[in-house]
């Protein structure tokens, strides 16, 4: 870390996502930093909606990475959609997808490698023309291959794609990775549970949260359970609030369809904020493992209370109900603030607050710890002391993995003036800058390896839907919001007399 004077701040593309600890280089013919490899079994991996904006944005882009990097086993990739093409024709989308999203160059040499792992099957060639692929290319390796089923979905799809797994006969030697949302209650959830469980064992299934796979999020784990400076003050006795923050400046665009049956509220705080909550709140794993931490995050969602919406804050962007497919009188909620709170001996009396929308004023990821100012100030008035809040560590879970401990210390010169100074740290200033893997590789890489430490389970999905479920069954009224706007005035009601850690006053330090 380095001593800054700048409070920190975020950046603003919230569009794109990193993470994940392995580390590696762009020249597949070199070693990956971390000393991880690809999974030893070969492949076949199966991309349900293929030429859906998920996979052209980041599963294609992805795969290409980790192709690149030696990352992938021998494998082959059956994408499949309901579009009627060729396989040249969905090259042609896939290459197009690269080019535009993936990160460095697509030089023809290693896109002709990735290319020649890529097949297509239309959804009209039905149950039978998938598994008749599937086992054709299987016959290509001189070992049994594993099976990997990417569901790149609508929610309301789910259940019907998991049956034509199991009538397939696709379950087999298979690990299945099911997109957010899981249900959009605890009773679709329950039922979306029980299909799966009747086509596949729970350790198949790798329900995906993308915030987890962020080389920021997994910072949050490292600097609590690492640092004995840390972990004694991370309780009730010494932290006065946590707030997780996650603005868009995008709105609902071509997703108008998805978001009537979602709102702000199912699309990111259920799925999203709540993992992120639990990484915050979770006690110490007995070790870094999937189980125990798995456990540890169960314990904090069996120990939050049900949500009161009178601490419920829900808000819709002017204009929404002009964008195709939104009824005029549509009351879905493009922005949510929320209090929390967690009932157990360690975080009783600490509110959580947790804030996302569409089309605010500014996109950023942060989880800001707020730690509770001394008791008594022997300083003078005008000093300075709390003239700018409490001291703040701050994790920034977007492109750029950052974090900053802010505290007073002295102003040099005469007399006792007190300024608030910082310090940070952030992954752009390493050597390794370039090298980490983004969110969705890291996750793709994990479950092809089989290592659920970084994913959802069952359990915990019901109990967030258990808790939610006075919002769902009587969610208070959306109010409007200008675009670019930071949402509702409410939202400053909701928090009071604290105030939100967004808008940052000044920037993170910048890379020199």
């Amino acid at each position: 870390m380095a001593s800054d004077m700048q409070d920190p701040g975020v950046g603003t593309d919230v569009g794109r996502t990193d993470g994940g600890l392995e580390l590696l280089l762009e020249d597949p013919s070199l070693d990956v930093v971390s000393g991880s490899h690809a999974p030893a079994s070969p492949h076949v991996i199966v991309l349900f909606g293929a030429t859906g904006d998920l996979a052209k944005r980041k599963l294609l882009p992805g795969l290409f990475h980790l192709s690149r990097a030696g990352m992938l086993p021998e494998c082959h990739i059956v994408a499949t959609s309901l579009e009627s093409l060729d396989d040249g024709e969905y090259h042609g989308i896939a290459r197009t997808a690269c080019d535009e999203f993936a990160r460095g160059d697509v030089t023809d040499h290693h896109w002709g490698e990735f290319q020649r792992r890529l097949s297509y099957v239309p959804g009209e060639h039905g149950v039978a023309g998938l598994a008749e692929t599937v086992q054709r290319l299987e016959a290509t390796f001189d070992t049994v291959p594993r099976r990997l089923h990417y569901l790149s979905i609508p929610p309301a799809a789910a259940d019907s794609v998991v049956r034509t797994l199991g009538e397939a006969g696709l379950t087999d030697r298979s690990r299945v990775i099911m997109e957010k949302p899981f249900g959009t209650d605890l009773h679709s959830a329950r039922r979306l549970n029980s299909v799966v469980r009747e086509v596949f064992d729970d350790d198949q299934v790798f329900r995906i949260d993308h915030f987890l796979g962020k080389e920021a999020a997994q910072n949050i784990l490292a600097f609590r359970f690492a640092n004995g400076l840390f972990e004694p003050i991370w309780n009730r006795q010494h932290i006065d609030h946590v707030q997780i923050d996650v603005p868009e400046t995008l709105g609902v665009e071509s997703r108008a369809a998805f978001y009537e049956q979602t709102g702000a509220f199912r699309d990111m705080v259920v799925t999203h904020l709540f993992q992120v909550l639990a990484f915050v709140a979770m006690e110490p794993p007995t070790e870094l493992e999937p189980r125990a931490i798995n456990e540890e995050k169960n314990k904090v969602f069996r120990s939050m209370r049900p949500i009161d919406t009178r601490h419920v804050v829900r808000g819709q962007y002017e204009g929404y109900t002009h964008a195709e497919g939104v009824p005029a009188d549509s009351d879905t909620e493009t922005f949510i603030a929320l209090k929390c709170e967690i009932d157990n001996w360690r975080w009783a009396g600490v509110p959580f607050y947790l804030r996302t929308g569409k089309h605010l004023a500014e996109g950023a990821r942060i989880v800001s710890i707020a730690f509770r100012e001394p008791p008594k100030s022997m300083f003078p008035a005008g000093s300075g002391v709390g003239a700018q809040g409490p001291d703040h560590l701050t994790f920034d879970l977007a492109d750029s993995s950052k974090l900053s401990l802010s505290f007073y210390g002295k102003r040099p010169g005469p007399g006792m003036k007190l300024d608030k100074l910082s310090l940070q740290f952030a992954l752009h200033e390493t050597e390794d800058s370039d090298n980490v893997l983004e969110a969705y590789e890291r996750l793709i890489h994990d479950s092809m390896s089989g290592d659920q430490t970084l994913f959802t389970n069952a359990e915990g999905i019901e109990r967030l839907w258990e808790v939610s479920q006075p919002l769902l069954d009587d969610p208070p009224e959306v109010q409007l919001y200008r675009v670019g706007s930071w949402g509702p005035p409410a939202m400053r009601e909701l928090i009071a007399p604290r105030s939100w850690r967004l808008p940052f006053e000044r920037g993170w330090r910048q890379k020199r």
